[in-house]
């Protein structure tokens, strides 16, 4: 700091008032970016602000509202679930297995959306936002079949519990 005001304090006073008109040829030639308070400002790059979405009843406090419901639900859905047998109450069972894929699919896309937006990723952001939606169907269709045409969810991590 006191290396630049030694410099102001030594360059004469003329020299700085000739650099004014300097700056006002350059705003009024036919440079591509006209001057402006703050630098120029370039369409269509990262640092544009966000436009507002639409307002939906799927997004903001109903949609928070949702993730603490299923969060707070997946407590007492999980001890009912192992207080009683997965093969007597097969609703329970396949109820606690799509609650828990909807919570691991909900948390993954707050990954998603956080880190790999497709505002900045344009590729990479909708690569992983699909493959995440594939893998939460995937991973429904596999807990259907081990629920329906297997021992279950709740006696496999019985017997894990036990062995």
């Amino acid at each position: 700091m006191s290396t630049s005001l030694a410099i102001r304090s030594a360059l004469p006073r003329a020299r700085l008032v000739t650099r004014a008109p300097a700056l006002a040829r350059f705003a009024t030639s036919g440079a591509p970016y006209a001057y402006t308070p703050g630098g120029p400002i370039i369409q269509g790059s990262v640092n544009d602000p966000t436009a507002f979405p639409a307002p939906s009843r799927t997004h903001g406090s109903h949609h928070w509202a949702f993730e603490r419901l299923l969060s707070a639900g997946l407590v007492p859905l999980t001890a009912a679930a192992f207080a009683t047998s997965g093969s007597s109450y097969p609703v329970l069972d396949g109820i606690l297995g799509v609650s828990l894929v909807m919570h691991s699919h909900i948390g993954f896309d707050c990954i998603v959306v956080d880190y790999l937006h497709t505002r900045k990723f344009p590729v990479l952001g909708n690569v992983a936002k699909w493959g995440l939606r594939a893998a939460t169907v995937a991973t429904l269709v596999g807990v259907y079949q081990f629920n329906t045409n297997d021992i279950g969810l709740t006696e496999l991590i019985a017997k894990a519990w036990t062995a």
